[in-house]
Order: structure tokens, then C-alpha cells, then sequence
């Protein structure tokens, strides 16, 4: 019997897989139509007591997405008024919803990455992940690697589709 040859192992192929920088942690949505008149109405003196009494601490060590689900017009400022009270507990914090989320914390990381490793080479973006990895962290990470690398394919080293390839 013949010994089974690991071919994409022995190769030159770089293997850019986005769930290998997937932060862990707790994600949580807050509705900010819970402080709002009838969902809808932002009183602000009634608005500043209610964040005042919020139990914020119920978000320690989490990412959290500032949203509100009603088609309420809300201020700028809060929105900004709630990320001062969650500033001192959560991780990170984004407005929008979880898919925000994930990109806002997708952005901060593929910023923080060193692609020169992949320079000159045929690379992979790893696709079909198990965890959230939004799609616009694909978008971020081939803006990346196209300067450095060869080539780049997007999926499995089995069956991957051709993206891009440097010209001679």
C-alpha cells in the first residue's frame, strides 16, 4: 500500500486563516429603546437616571454593541453617553449590531498584523469558519495580504478559488 502524501502540507502555500485571530469572550447587544419613552422618545433627563441606576457592571470583560431597535431618532451623544458608562467594564465597544461588532474588533486586529511572512508567496484566506468572522474581515484581510503575496485563493487548500496573482 502506498503512504498517503500530505501534498498542501510539504508546499509553499500559506494557510491566512481569519478564525485563528477570533478574540474570545462574551458578545451583548444593548437595545438602548429600553431608556426610551415608549421605545421611542428620549427624554433626557428621564434617560441619564436610567443609565444612572443600570446595573453596568453585568458587562465586565465583554464586547458589546450599542443598538437600538426601534426606528427611534436618536442624538449622537447618547449613544456616546452609554459608552461612558459601559467604558469601565466591556472590552470593546461598538455601535451597531454583532456583525458591527465583529468587524469593529476584526479592524482593531488585522491593523495590529505583520503580513510581510506572506511576501512572495501562494497564500490561502481560509474560508468556511465555525466561529462569526464577518465578511468584511475578508474584505480587510486581502487589502492586507495582495501587496505581499504571490497569489491568494479564498476556501480550502481542496478546493480554493483563485483571487488574485501578482503579474510578472
Amino acid at each position: 500500500m502506498d503512504e498517503i502524501i500530505n501534498k498542501v502540507a510539504n508546499s509553499a502555500l500559506e494557510v491566512f486563516d481569519l478564525e485563528d485571530y477570533y478574540p474570545s469572550g462574551i458578545r451583548t447587544q444593548i437595545d438602548i429603546s429600553q431608556w426610551l419613552l415608549e421605545g421611542f422618545l428620549l427624554k433626557e433627563k428621564d434617560f441619564r437616571e436610567a443609565l444612572k441606576n443600570h446595573d453596568w457592571s453585568q458587562y465586565q470583560n465583554q464586547f458589546v454593541a450599542i443598538h437600538c431597535s426601534t426606528e427611534a431618532i436618536v442624538p449622537a451623544w447618547a449613544t456616546i453617553l452609554v459608552t461612558v458608562y459601559l467604558n469601565p467594564f466591556a472590552k470593546k465597544v461598538a455601535l451597531g449590531n454583532l456583525t458591527d461588532l465583529e468587524t469593529a474588533l476584526y479592524q482593531e486586529i488585522i491593523s495590529t498584523l505583520d503580513f510581510t511572512k506572506y511576501q512572495d508567496k501562494p497564500v490561502i484566506l481560509k474560508g468556511c469558519s465555525k466561529k462569526p468572522v464577518p465578511e468584511s474581515a475578508y474584505i480587510m484581510a486581502i487589502q492586507k495580504l495582495q501587496p505581499f503575496a504571490k497569489s491568494i485563493m479564498y476556501g480550502e487548500a481542496c478546493s480554493a478559488v483563485p483571487l488574485f496573482k501578482k503579474g510578472k
